[in-house]
């Protein structure tokens, strides 16, 4: 008989509802036996559409690290339980695949990674959903390959569609997101260090953003649509932009410029290669949901990390980098809030002013 890896989603959220029925249904070498969400909503959803396939459900998380056989879990709540969750999850022995990102706190973030530390032997991977992209994949095959020179300049953006004006969702979400750098251009910030290198270290950043339809924002410090600047030392820059109010749909794009040439990504956003020409002109249709997007990197997800733990292989990337992506985004956000440009030594320590060591 084939061993399956036996696995626990917390959180079923519109995210964690996701990963359930990826490692349900799409994961092959995968089991999901127990389930864990506090809220009754949750729990009702998890009886329908768990309990009936053998799936035990839990309202309380310790209990569920008891589940007997449970080997891995999967952390997908809300931003402030990631980093909580994961540190429990790994000291009770059990490999962690942790939504991005780890924490709205880049000291909690370091606190994943150090106990992660302590239990080498557990696979511990953060889901930057966009590591297990295609087409993200052969844009870092080519940049790999050396097609482009060497990357200098990334503009890279994640705006989500917008819910129009009644709905307070984004409102209510930057609660506990950490703001929309740290929510959103999490992923941009991680590209970053994936196509400069994971070595990368930061010299600077400065941020601004405005609020233009989701006035609610104001309240908890963050804005609806952000654009941060990071200048990397080694001559290296990223551009980043985040917006919750586009109307076509989901439009996230990356560009890779480097010394020989440039990648896009998703340039155009399309579903795919149909167009429909009407009377008042050509139309492509395109993703609405980051999900929609990108639903086949976490099927991949779900089974590259299963196949990591079960045949012991190397994960795809290491905790550090989702870390130092925190980081930078936490800058981002002091950035937006303050006004003023952040700077860093050699080493990525934050300095007063770059001045004062000149």
């Amino acid at each position: 008989m084939v061993r399956k890896l036996q696995v626990a989603v917390s959180g079923l959220g519109r995210m964690g509802q996701r990963h359930a029925r990826h490692f349900l249904e799409r994961t092959p070498r995968a089991e999901l036996v127990a389930a864990f969400d506090p809220t009754p909503s949750a729990i009702a959803w998890a009886k329908e559409n768990l309990e009936p396939y053998g799936v035990k459900l839990y309202n309380d998380f310790d209990e569920m690290l008891k589940h007997t056989g449970l080997e891995a879990v999967v952390v997908c709540g809300i931003t402030t339980e990631h980093a909580p969750q994961t540190i429990r999850a790994i000291q009770a022995d059990k490999h962690v695949l942790c939504e991005k990102p780890l924490s709205t706190s880049v000291a909690i973030s370091q606190s994943v990674l150090e106990s992660a530390k302590l239990k080498p032997h557990l696979k511990v991977l953060c889901g930057f959903s966009r590591r297990f992209d295609a087409s993200y994949r052969n844009a870092a095959q080519h940049i790999g390959a050396g097609d482009i020179g060497r990357p200098t300049i990334i503009r890279s953006q994640t705006c989500d569609k917008y819910r129009g004006d009644g709905d307070n969702y984004f409102v209510n979400y930057a609660k506990h997101s950490g703001g929309i750098f740290v929510d959103a251009n999490v992923h941009d910030i991680d590209l970053a260090f994936w196509f400069f290198g994971q070595d990368t270290v930061v010299k600077s950043v400065v941020a601004s953003g405005t609020i233009s339809r989701h006035p609610g924002l104001e309240q908890y410090g963050d804005v609806d649509n952000g654009v941060g600047v990071i200048e990397f030392w080694g001559g290296k820059i990223a551009y980043v932009y985040s917006s919750r109010m586009m109307m076509a749909g989901q439009t996230d794009t990356t560009e890779i410029i480097g010394t020989h040439g440039k990648l896009a990504v998703n340039a155009t956003p399309a579903n795919d290669l149909l167009e429909l020409h009407e009377a008042g002109g050509i139309r492509r249709e395109i993703a609405q949901t980051y999900y929609d997007r990108f639903e086949q990197a976490f099927v991949r997800e779900s089974n590259e990390f299963t196949e990591c733990v079960l045949d012991g292989k190397e994960l795809p990337f290491g905790l550090a980098g989702a870390v130092q992506a925190v980081k930078i985004g936490c800058a981002l956000q002091e950035s937006l809030k303050s006004g003023k440009k952040l700077y860093f030594d050699e080493n990525g320590n934050q300095i007063e002013d770059l001045r004062a060591r000149l």
